[in-house]
């Protein structure tokens, strides 16, 4: 259940703020977070500063129900967060969830379930002015690049409701990113907005899958856990695999998409050791890889048997990156369909550039590979292509 538990388990309000004066999160090191993600090969960092329970983990002065006056910690947790994400580079991006189980403008939707919420008659202005002031609140505190709502399921929000929330962030702060959940267009877990209109919001948000195939014109990114639980739960140990992380990193980026791996701290504000682990194998693949994600866009090809292809375009030549997952045991890898002979051909791991052979042939371009891959989960080739990738 993790951070639903307030729902499932069906607990009242009244009984679940008590749980507030247990949490003391003395291990917190903002540094060592940004550290751990700027390792990993992150560029940007989003954290809840209110899920749908409506506790805040930032100093709001419209609400008591926060980490500062509800708690023995009493500290801010978001401000320092930024202030380190920005002394080492990366990106701060806050989420705030429209959903609301505490405040008391909403009441649950059934007897057994506040998911999703109803609002009290009278009282949906007055939860969207709270809305507002928490939200020009964070502008304030830690000035997040991007802002992620969700919880927007909820019957009695609209789209003309998002449409307002995203021209008062827009006037705030003109160069902010929103997703596409502060409007009405989500189609599901799916992620991606409905045909039937234009609906508001900046990206669309995949969550716990990965799209087919690449979008053309739209931004995505898809969000997923590491386990099978967003926030912590101690007894959560079914963790994918490194392989499987980097797999589904290379999946994501040959179809023009973001990742955004969830990290479920504990109440002590540790991020726990298995995401560690991962989080820095990661970071690995990445250091030698890493040209073949940064920058790039979606494949041209429409599927590859033994991998995935990323793509960068420069004015008089195209590099191609091929991500190969499964090593051809023949030494032989064929591209197919494609009719480029390239300039150059060598491994991205291979400090010293060397060439590998390559040949058109009537299934595509061929190309002469070592016996041994250089990375037994995916190891990249570069092609470095003359003008614009030719694919039949």
């Amino acid at each position: 259940m993790g951070e639903w538990i307030m729902d499932r388990a069906n607990i009242p309000v009244e009984e679940y703020e008590q749980l507030a004066k247990q949490f003391n999160p003395v291990k917190y090191d903002p540094a060592e977070w940004v550290r751990i993600a700027k390792d990993a090969g992150m560029k940007y960092i989003v954290i809840t500063s209110k899920h749908h329970d409506g506790f805040c983990l930032f100093d709001s002065k419209v609400t008591d129900y926060t980490v500062v006056k509800a708690t023995p910690y009493g500290k801010d947790l978001l401000r320092p967060l930024a202030e380190e994400c920005r002394k080492q580079g990366l990106h701060f991006c806050t989420y705030y969830s429209i959903m609301d189980w505490h405040h008391p403008a909403q009441m649950r939707g059934s007897p057994n379930r506040y998911n999703p919420t109803k609002i009290r008659p009278g009282r949906k202005q007055e939860y969207l002015d709270y809305m507002k002031a928490q939200l020009k609140e964070l502008l304030e505190i830690c000035d997040p690049d991007v802002l992620w709502f969700d919880g927007e399921w909820v019957d009695w929000y609209t789209e003309e409701d998002g449409r307002e929330i995203y021209r008062y962030l827009r006037q705030l702060k003109p160069s902010i990113i929103i997703n596409n959940r502060v409007g009405k267009g989500r189609k599901g877990m799916e992620g991606l907005n409905k045909g039937d209109r234009e609906y508001v919001g900046d990206f669309g948000t995949p969550e716990q899958r990965i799209p087919a195939t690449g979008l053309p014109g739209v931004d995505w990114e898809s969000c997923m856990t590491m386990n099978d639980t967003w926030g912590y739960k101690k007894n959560d140990h079914n963790w994918k695999s490194a392989a499987t992380l980097i797999r589904n990193l290379v999946d994501i980026a040959s179809k023009g998409g973001n990742y955004l791996l969830n990290v479920g701290p504990t109440a002590e504000g540790l991020i726990p050791q298995p995401s560690v682990e991962r989080l820095a194998a990661i970071g690995r693949w990445m250091k030698v890889n890493g040209r073949a994600i940064y920058g790039t866009t979606a494949s041209p090809f429409p599927k590859l048997p033994w991998g995935r292809c990323t793509k960068r375009v420069f004015r008089n030549r195209t590099m191609l990156y091929l991500h190969v997952f499964d090593w051809p045991e023949n030494g032989r890898l064929v591209v197919p369909g494609l009719r480029n002979q390239p300039r150059r051909c060598f491994l991205l791991a291979d400090p010293d550039r060397h060439p590998l052979a390559t040949r058109l042939t009537d299934a595509g371009l061929e190309i002469e590979l070592p016996a041994q891959a250089p990375d037994p989960v995916c190891s990249v080739i570069t092609l470095n292509v003359p003008g614009q990738v030719r694919v039949e």
